[in-house]
């Protein structure tokens, strides 16, 4: 076939290959996560915030038998950060913080960092963990209280 041959078919293919509108792409199916109980990411100011919730587990019972306590929780409508003061009332989505009291002490401490909370050397015997979930100025908007028997046991965790 001639040159010029060669350069009309493919100018016909392109131009026919160019001219044609692109295939519809295929129907997305939604993401299996997006659910009704599935909430929007917190990354975004919403008008209307639900109020925030503290969820906390039971001590984990191996740990527990060794004299250690690990108890994990979790905020919901709230992100648990180390902001405080009046102006983080202002952000939004919500963030907060826990203040933790064991065995109603006088004093409590606060935790920002959103991690599992460990307690060691609770002598053997009845326990009572107390967890607030609090705003950035301190104020209590949920709480929880756990109570749990540390055992007898012999040796270091």
């Amino acid at each position: 076939m001639p040159a010029f041959g060669k350069f009309t078919l493919l100018a016909v293919l392109l131009t026919a290959a160019c001219g044609a509108p692109p295939p519809a792409p295929p129907a997305a199916a939604p993401p299996a996560a997006a659910t009704a109980d599935w909430s929007p990411a917190p990354v975004v100011p919403r008008p209307s915030q639900p109020p925030p919730s503290l969820v906390v587990d039971a001590p984990l019972p191996e740990q527990l038998a060794m004299g250690l306590v690990v108890l994990r929780y979790r905020a919901e409508n709230l992100r648990i950060v180390p902001v405080y003061g009046p102006a983080a009332l202002d952000v939004s989505p919500r963030i907060g913080h826990i203040h933790v009291t064991v065995d109603d002490a006088a004093w409590h401490w606060a935790d920002g960092s959103g991690e599992p909370l460990i307690i060691q050397s609770l002598p053997a015997g009845p326990h009572k963990v107390w967890i607030g979930l609090a705003d950035p100025t301190h104020k209590i908007l949920d709480q929880k209280t756990l109570t749990f028997v540390v055992p007898v046991h012999s040796g270091h965790h």
